[in-house]
């Protein structure tokens, strides 16, 4: 019989031995001290730990990054790694460029020098290696930005009224711009409701699971509501008529919405609306938050609804709201107080007497 050369691993190959060798970026699957061997077992370290998927993909693929660039300086194992080669890496993502030119974000260099140090750190404490390459690694300094766009409240109405709720989809993804809006929950957060989370009697929405795998209430406003409430008796019964289906919102094809599904539709109802500025479901989030610190919301209770684990990531919002921050500046600032300031310009007279310190200024020819 002939022998296959299918792979039952796409990076599997055959030994002189018959035996299957599977290889991968980062030394072999079969040698306990490669960095691919090692990071495989951190990961499933981690998920032991109870870490999200979501977190031990984001960190699988970081780690992927670093074993390329160890591998290309000829390094498998983690026993190589030494302190120069961790800052010639750093150096390396500060200099990187994207296919579009761009280079990397410092969030981003941040985040895969996390990973790999975090990795290293696991390693030493676990006596795998004598000593962490990444220790006290002096990452680069974090950037504050504020949000690139901001929605005003006529754009917020505008984009809430733009699905057309004459038909069932827009009925639909009404009731899902007024549960962003109102509740101010993340993308995924939404994504990941079900019927039973959403207690429309008593004005709560229960986010399971949220970022950091944290479980929080969310109090939701009577017009969201009302909306929530016509989705499920018209709309969803026509998608999902049966109750396997937990999710509260379902696409056309009666499945639970991803994040990136979400995003375009999100995206493509603002653009829809004339409202160009760039974002998606994170506006409305922005918008959630700016709301309730310009009616005078204390930033402890935004910082709850939010789901924010430190307060400094909400108070980036005090630099938001400009209409107090104006008034204050109006109210107490000496040249801006209520009292008429007694050294205004005088009015400029209609023509200027001629300063004869200066010479005439031209005219121009034929005038």
């Amino acid at each position: 019989m002939a022998r296959s050369n299918s792979s039952p691993h796409p990076h599997t190959q055959g030994d002189s031995y018959g035996s299957a060798v599977t290889y991968g970026k980062g030394g072999r699957w079969d040698d306990p001290q490669s960095l691919l061997f090692m990071t495989a077992r951190y990961l499933e370290y981690k998920r032991v730990r109870n870490y999200s998927p979501r977190t031990v993909y984001r960190m699988d693929r970081h780690l992927a990054y670093f074993r390329k660039y160890c591998e290309a300086l000829g390094l498998t194992q983690a026993r190589q790694v030494t302190r120069a080669v961790v800052l010639s890496y750093q150096s390396y993502l500060f200099h990187y460029k994207k296919p579009d030119g761009t280079p990397l974000t410092v969030g981003t260099q941040n985040a895969w020098l996390v990973s790999m140090a975090q990795f290293f750190s696991h390693l030493t404490r676990d006596g795998l290696i004598l000593y962490n390459p990444a220790s006290d690694l002096d990452r680069p300094r974090k950037e504050k930005h504020l949000p690139k766009a901001l929605l005003s409240p006529e754009d917020v109405e505008t984009i809430l009224h733009t699905p057309d709720t004459r038909e069932p989809m827009g009925v639909r993804d009404r009731a899902i711009l007024e549960v962003l809006y109102s509740t101010g929950i993340r993308r995924m957060e939404l994504c990941n409701l079900d019927i039973g989370h959403v207690d429309l009697s008593q004005g709560l929405v229960h986010v399971m699971q949220g970022k950091g795998k944290k479980d929080r209430v969310v109090p939701i406003g009577e017009k969201a509501i009302a909306w929530v409430e016509k989705y499920l008796t018209e709309v969803r019964p026509m998608l999902s008529p049966s109750m396997n289906q937990p999710a509260l919102f379902l696409t056309s094809w009666a499945t639970r919405y991803t994040d990136s599904h979400l995003t375009k539709i999100v995206r493509d109802i603002i653009r829809k609306a004339g409202v160009n500025k760039p974002g998606s479901c994170h506006l409305l989030r922005h918008a959630f938050a700016t709301g309730l610190l310009t009616n005078g919301c204390d930033i402890r209770h935004i910082q709850i609804m939010l789901g924010h684990s430190s307060l400094e990531t909400t108070q980036i919002y005090t630099h938001l709201a400009m209409r107090e921050i104006q008034e204050a500046h109006r109210r107490f600032h000496p040249s801006s107080c209520e009292k008429p300031p007694t050294d205004t310009p005088a009015t400029v007279p209609a023509t200027m007497p001629a300063d004869a310190s200066q010479p005439p200024a031209e005219t121009p020819a034929g005038t």
